[in-house]
């Protein structure tokens, strides 16, 4: 029966699970107006995609090849330390600004936006792509988007998928944390650190995850 399956097309792997309130709709929208930006907005005018992801001072067991009978150990903490990391990509130059935060809330993201404004000092707009967060609502950062050249374009509910920083996330994590261990706290933010200091190294992967090519959720 499994030949027979394998002839029709089918492969034996697990469904993927995606939010319970996904809006296929929703996020086609969201998509067709994320193109109209990027072909009228000004040159110099940059797009980020923002979320905060943390980090824990463990590793992860990923896959890998073990030869058969033997396994493979790798050394844990009991610890429950993380980092608190507050960043944003351009996907179009893949540039990455992050922060490192006791908190991630609306005054350490004003304080990310500061930063990414002053990365781009000609811009008219700096577009920045964002879940919906209740710190990105608050009335301070409204307050703070009065005068700034930000302009928050929000994701639809329930759409990770739509949010180009988390492949960004996923592959920072893969190459810091998967099968590797931090003697030490220290060890592992230093390690964290000098991920986002040499990019350069992963220019070529980026380049090939960090696509518009959106999958839509919620729509089986």
């Amino acid at each position: 029966i499994t030949q027979l399956l394998y002839r029709m097309g089918y492969v034996y792997k697990k469904p993927k699970l995606v939010p319970g309130k996904a809006d296929a709709g929703k996020q086609r929208a969201f998509v067709q107006c994320y193109e109209a930006l990027k072909a009228n907005k000004a040159p110099e005018d940059p797009v980020y995609f923002m979320d905060a992801t943390h980090p824990h001072h463990n590793p992860v067991a990923g896959y890998g090849w073990i030869k058969r009978g033997q396994d493979r150990e790798i050394r844990t903490h009991t610890g429950r330390q993380r980092l608190n990391i507050n960043g944003a990509i351009n996907t179009v130059s893949l540039q990455a600004i992050v922060r490192y935060d006791d908190t991630i809330n609306a005054q350490s993201t004003i304080q990310l936006f500061q930063q990414i404004e002053a990365h781009h000092p000609t811009a008219a707009y700096i577009h920045i792509i964002c879940d919906n967060a209740r710190y990105y609502r608050s009335q301070l950062i409204r307050d703070y988007l009065n005068d700034s050249k930000i302009k928050l374009v929000f994701l639809p509910p329930y759409a990770p998928n739509l949010n180009l920083i988390e492949r960004y996330w996923k592959f920072f994590k893969k190459k810091i944390l998967y099968g590797r261990y931090y003697e030490t706290f220290s060890l592992f933010k230093s390690a964290c650190q000098a991920f986002f200091t040499a990019t350069d190294h992963y220019e070529a992967e980026l380049r090939t995850l960090l696509t518009d090519n959106f999958h839509i959720i919620g729509s089986t």
